[in-house]
């Protein structure tokens, strides 16, 4: 099953994404699910919220993997969704 985790960053939480990042990406990589991810970016191009899609079980393990990512745990985000995603091109 395919998810799409889509959220956005507090407000002025920049510093707290650059000090968490080698650890999310570390959870990233050592996971195992992750297909595509990436940083969102405001107008002036900086990153202020994350896209992330993953390959798991079920909205469980969807739910497991964003509750245990490092960004989540230290409070980065002011809003996350999780969706079920359907890849048609690529």
């Amino acid at each position: 099953m395919l998810i799409a985790l889509m959220a956005k960053d507090k407000e002025g939480a920049l510093q707290i994404r650059l000090d968490n990042r080698p650890a999310h990406v570390a959870h990233i990589n050592d996971s195992g699910v992750v297909l595509y991810a990436g940083p969102l970016l405001d107008d002036a191009g900086e990153m202020c919220g994350s896209l992330v899609i993953l390959d798991v079980e079920d909205m469980a393990a969807a739910e497991d993997w964003a509750a245990n990512d490092p960004y989540a745990q230290a409070g980065l985000f002011a809003s996350s969704e999780l969706i079920r995603w359907n890849k048609v091109i690529g």
